[in-house]
């Protein structure tokens, strides 16, 4: 799993945003802003981690259960997916 191409993370008056650029703006326009969690997950996919390793860094970056983990990751992922920024 990856980021699409054309969907970047930029830091907006201390905000997490992703922004589409060049022929991703076809696909989406506008911005999505992106809580801690989303964040942190977002910087594993850029990394190249997969599921399992992403619900190790939010256990490890965050106070929460390996179980609420996995929940949160799964969810986030669908989203994104959903929304056409991420690809197997």
């Amino acid at each position: 799993m990856r980021i699409k191409d054309g969907f970047i993370l930029r830091e907006v008056m201390g905000q997490a945003v992703v922004v589409p650029t060049g022929s991703a703006t076809e696909i989406f326009s506008g911005m999505i802003k992106l809580n801690d969690t989303g964040k942190c997950i977002w910087q594993g996919l850029l990394e190249g981690e997969n599921e399992t390793q992403l619900v190790e860094r939010i256990v490890a970056e965050f106070d929460v259960s390996q179980s609420k983990a996995e929940e949160g990751v799964k969810n986030f992922l669908a989203k994104m997916a959903e929304k056409g920024f991420i690809e197997e």
